[in-house]
């Protein structure tokens, strides 16, 4: 018989176990710090809306890595997922500094609302007074907080 195939040095195609070396990527962390610092240094007293620009560059400055992201405040919620945030029933009488919260989107506010706690206050584009800034009962929250893992 005659093989066509290329001869094959066997001891190569398994890597032996001991010598296989498998390496998780660390996930980025975010300072929490840096993430309220930079939300309080760049709020007004007054909206601009722009409550979504504002809270993403307080995150990216924080080390979050965010590539591609929604314009609407609304739409947010997968963004922060995927930066290490997990969503959690609303804590807005105990919140934590680097806590987000998003007001979905109303009929009279059709980008919906982002703001972040700076550990003393609710902070988007404008300093909050609480996080309740709409006059409308019909609003519903969605809630997200830093896994362990991130910070």
């Amino acid at each position: 018989m005659i093989y066509d195939a290329p001869s094959v040095d066997h001891s190569m195609v398994h890597t032996p176990p001991h010598q296989l070396i498998v390496t998780t990527p660390k996930q980025p962390s975010i300072d929490v710090m840096t993430f309220a610092q930079k939300l309080t240094r760049r709020a007004s007293y007054r909206s601009s809306s722009q409550c979504a620009k504002f809270v993403r560059i307080a995150l990216q400055a924080a080390g979050a890595n965010i590539v591609n992201h929604p314009v609407a405040a609304s739409d947010w919620g997968r963004t922060l997922q995927d930066i290490g945030y997990k969503k959690i029933s609303p804590a807005f009488d105990n919140p934590q500094k680097g806590d987000i919260y998003i007001i979905h989107r109303t009929a009279k506010h059709r980008y919906g609302h982002i703001a972040g706690y700076s550990g003393t206050q609710w902070i988007s584009d404008f300093k909050q007074r609480s996080h309740d800034i709409y006059k409308d009962k019909n609003v519903t929250y969605s809630y997200y907080r830093l896994s362990s893992n991130y910070i």
